[in-house]
């Protein structure tokens, strides 16, 4: 049996409206998977209201959308989303659907080497490095953009699929998520690509290289850009004259400084979702309570994105305002509990004789040295 990577990976020659199915399923996944990453590390600010909170906020928001628009593509096909279920299983190497499968990631706190993986994640294909060219999807926009050239070469069947609709609901149109339907004046197949554009151009910015989207969405920084500024602590600010290119990239970044925030030094969250120190915590029972709390909280807010697509359309608005709410509890939560929790500094240096497999993943993303706090894990198990 072959997996989801294994079939999205499939030859442009036998990518049907079968395929598109299941690689809409896959980038509604690789959207979501993007979700806990951001949000692990903008919680970790000690003060959530100041520039790099807003940064990273504002992607997140943008994801959010990416991952709607998706489900809702997937939907007009015919499928019917499914998102109560999907966990990364951080950490991991790649995303979901065999995107940058050499990268691993996983939940830490802001940090340098964090910002870098986040730019990977975002980076447009120009400014990608030699060696992962080659891989089946280097960057989220390749995925994409495979979606886009199966939509444009099944458009018969892609219409067809349109006209036939589907169990799933179109959710969002009134506040900004694009939605898709054969009742709107716009060839089906212009409704998809329009979608997915609005993607690429979010994460990557422009076809034309530049790291902005295009007027049509209001000439905003991209994704990609937006991570660069915090990486480099200053803003964007084309010098003119430049071609953009990985070796001049730094050049992109001298706008008005960016300072570095106070980050809490929460620990880089180990497969096991800190069962193993957990235990041995003379709280435990405390802490233990406190992770589950907010990992309810998480399959609360998964639960209700589903009911969206899959529930009485009448009970849309009502359940996203469920969501909505449980995305407030889980940074209100998690900010007053265990993110206030230091690890006992004796389970720390434990930490190679607990994980000896991942100490390197903890120690990278982790300052050891000093205070260590807990993190968010997202676990639905």
């Amino acid at each position: 049996m072959t997996t989801a990577v294994e079939q999205i990976a499939t030859a442009p020659a036998h990518r049907d409206v079968a395929w598109l199915r299941e690689a809409l399923q896959s980038a509604i996944a690789l959207e979501h998977s993007t979700l806990p990453l951001y949000t692990a590390a903008m919680l970790s600010l000690e003060v959530q209201n100041y520039t790099t909170y807003n940064v990273i906020r504002s992607v997140l928001m943008e994801e959010m959308v990416h991952m709607a628009i998706a489900a809702n593509m997937l939907s007009a096909l015919g499928g019917t989303p499914r998102i109560r279920d999907l966990d990364p299983g951080y950490p991991r190497f790649g995303l979901p659907g065999g995107v940058e499968p050499d990268l691993q990631v996983g939940l830490a706190k802001l940090s340098k080497r964090q910002l870098a993986n986040f730019m990977r994640l975002e980076a447009p294909f120009f400014l990608l490095a030699p060696e992962h060219t080659a891989e089946s999807y280097p960057t989220i926009g390749r995925l994409y953009l495979a979606i886009k050239d199966a939509i444009n070469g099944n458009a018969d069947e892609v219409r067809a699929a349109f006209a036939g609709g589907g169990p799933a609901n179109q959710v969002g149109d009134n506040i900004g998520f694009n939605t898709f339907s054969p009742d709107l004046p716009m060839d089906p197949i212009e409704q998809l690509n329009r979608g997915i554009d609005e993607i690429l151009e979010q994460g990557e910015g422009s076809p034309a290289g530049r790291l902005t989207a295009g007027p049509e969405f209001q000439n905003e920084e991209s994704h990609y850009g937006r991570f660069a500024e915090l990486y480099y602590g200053a803003t964007y600010h084309d010098p003119g004259g430049t071609a953009l290119t990985r070796e001049t990239e730094p050049l992109f970044f001298a706008g008005a400084e960016i300072p570095w925030p106070e980050v809490i030094n929460t620990l880089a969250v180990p497969s096991d979702g800190y069962e193993r120190i957990v235990r041995l915590d003379p709280d435990a029972d405390a802490v233990a309570g406190e992770l589950a709390a907010f990992d309810e909280i998480y399959r609360g807010m998964l639960d209700a994105l589903q009911k969206m697509w899959v529930g009485p359309v009448d009970q849309i608005w009502p359940t996203f305002g469920q969501a909505v709410e449980a995305m407030t509890k889980l940074r209100v939560f998690s900010s007053f509990t265990f993110m206030r929790r230091e690890i006992p500094r004796p389970l720390i240096d434990r930490l190679p004789e607990l994980y000896p497999e991942e100490f390197g993943f903890l120690v990278r993303y982790t300052d050891l040295s000093a205070p260590v706090f807990y993190g968010p894990r997202f676990r639905l198990g």
